[in-house]
This record gives structure tokens, C-alpha cells and sequence, in this order.
């Protein structure tokens, strides 16, 4: 990293990349938006396990403490276990269960309310997972089920998933519910608010003109890709490549390590640009008192 002169940048970085940090380096006020598990985190079959890979959240410390990144975790996940994985100060703001949970960065959680028509049904996608037996794979959410099938053989995947979408399909049919397939489960849960929602939302609070990006890895992330596309940045975070509205693909760990650190790089260096204005006013201020 460079904390004074030109902004450094990997030669390896896309051109995007290099264009975009330059941006980032150049304004006062930037957003970035991370999804947690598969981004900042790797997949573990024992969920309560995935914490970020080495060095990411430190990385994010020291981009929040800068003061001038709004830095947002959009994720699946509820947002307690966010916090609980994550495992960083400051907190950053977080949605959870794909923005029907907001945790401001204070603490405050704010819940959208799930209709009872959609908990019922909720409640009998639960029930048609027990009477499967496989009730011990389900995570329960607010306004979601999700099944888990991570580090089951191919043909053992395909045989519960076909147990669980024969019970499913007809409870989502006849309740609308949504049916969601994502990297390693498939998910039932009532309809509204998405990723891309949550993006639309905070990019309209920040204004125009802001560095804006977002980095996730799921099919879940694609209203997201999309709803940033004519603003910012959209980055794909996968081991490999795979058909996305993402316009960037980055592999982690270290691809994501390199894009924090050049965000970090970028931020440092507008704030030396800064800090060296404000010296040289001081500078003229007392010359004049003189």
C-alpha cells in the first residue's frame, strides 16, 4: 500500500478493478456491500463453524474505522449470527434473511413483519421435512426454511432433494411461497424483499455519484448484480466461474483480500490527499496572522 503519492494497484487487478478503486480513491463518501457466507466466509457443513477467512475481517475493521466506507453485509443468514460469526469492531450495518432483518451499526434490529398465512405455511414445509426425517438439515428463520444438503455425495443430493420438493412444490403452490435453490440447499420462504431490494434501497439513501459495490457469490445475489449494474460495481465470489450478471469474478480468498485491500489503499490515500489540503490551508492561515 501506498499512504502518499499515487494510488497503488495490482497489476493483476481487471481493468474495472483499477478504474473503479481510482473512483473510490477520488470521493469522499463510498459504499460496499458484502455477502457473508462464500464471500467473507467459506462454506463449512457445520454452519455454526463458518467464520471469515484469515485476515477479512480485520480488513473490514480498519475500511469501517476510515469513517468515509458505509460498509453493509447483505446475507441469508439471520443477522445475530452474522454478528456472532463475523465477530468484528465496529459492527457494520447488516441485512439479514435477504432484508427482512436490519441491524443498524448501533445494534438496533428492525424485523419486517411476515404474514400468518406465510408463518402457517412455513409451518407445514417444517413439518413435511420431520415427516422426511430430515428435519435435523432445516435452519429456521424469520419468513424462511432453508434445507441443507452440503457434503452429501451427488446421488444422495439429488435423492432428498427430490423427497423435499415433492412435499414443498405443493405447499409453495398453493401459498405462494417462493422456492429458492442456492449453493448447497434449497430454501422456502415468503415472498417480498430480496438482495437486489436491499441494494436498490441503500444506493437511493446514499445519492448519486457514490463508489457503490457488492461482492456475493449465489444465485441469491443475482437481483443484486442486477441492481447495481448501472451504478457500481457488481463482483463475483466463486472458486469458479459460473453464467452471472456479476461483471467481475474474483476467487477467494485471496481475490477478495486483494479488492478489500486496494479499497483500503484507496480510501488511505484520500484521506493523505486530505489531510495534506487541510496542512497546507493551516499553513496560509498562520502565514497571514503574521
Amino acid at each position: 500500500m501506498t499512504l502518499g503519492g499515487e494510488l497503488s494497484l495490482k497489476a493483476e487487478h481487471p481493468p474495472q478493478i483499477r478504474s473503479f478503486l481510482k473512483a473510490v480513491a477520488e470521493s469522499r463518501r463510498r459504499l460496499l456491500m458484502l455477502d457473508y457466507d462464500g464471500t467473507l466466509a467459506p462454506f463449512r457443513q457445520q454452519r455454526d463453524k463458518a467464520v471469515p477467512y484469515p485476515e477479512v475481517a480485520s480488513k473490514l475493521e480498519e475500511i469501517i474505522r476510515g469513517g468515509r466506507t458505509r460498509v453493509v453485509i447483505i446475507s441469508g443468514r439471520e443477522v445475530r449470527e452474522v454478528v456472532s460469526l463475523l465477530g468484528i469492531d465496529p459492527q457494520p450495518e447488516m441485512w439479514g434473511v435477504y432484508g427482512l432483518q436490519r441491524r443498524r451499526p448501533g445494534g438496533n434490529v428492525e424485523v419486517t413483519p411476515v404474514e400468518q398465512r406465510y408463518l402457517s405455511a412455513l409451518c407445514d414445509a417444517l413439518r413435511w421435512l420431520e415427516y422426511q426425517r430430515l428435519a435435523g438439515s432445516a435452519e429456521t428463520k424469520n419468513g424462511s426454511l432453508a434445507f441443507h444438503w452440503r457434503g452429501l455425495r451427488p446421488s444422495e443430493m439429488e435423492e432428498v432433494r427430490g423427497r423435499v420438493l415433492l412435499g414443498w412444490n405443493a405447499i409453495a403452490k398453493d401459498t405462494g411461497l417462493s422456492l429458492v435453490e442456492f449453493d448447497g440447499g434449497l430454501e422456502i420462504r415468503a415472498p417480498g424483499i430480496d438482495k437486489g431490494d436491499v441494494v436498490r434501497m441503500l444506493l437511493e439513501e446514499m445519492g448519486p455519484d457514490v463508489p457503490a459495490a457488492y461482492l456475493g457469490d449465489d444465485v441469491t445475489d443475482e437481483p443484486a448484480f442486477e441492481a447495481i449494474r448501472d451504478r457500481g460495481l457488481s463482483v463475483l465470489v466463486r472458486p469458479q466461474w459460473r453464467q452471472t450478471n456479476a461483471r467481475i469474478w474474483l476467487k477467494p480468498p485471496a481475490g477478495v483480500l486483494d479488492f478489500l485491500a486496494g479499497w483500503l489503499d484507496a480510501c488511505q490515500q484520500q484521506t493523505t490527499k486530505t489531510g495534506g489540503r487541510a496542512e497546507a490551508a493551516n499553513r496560509l492561515e498562520r502565514a497571514a496572522k503574521q
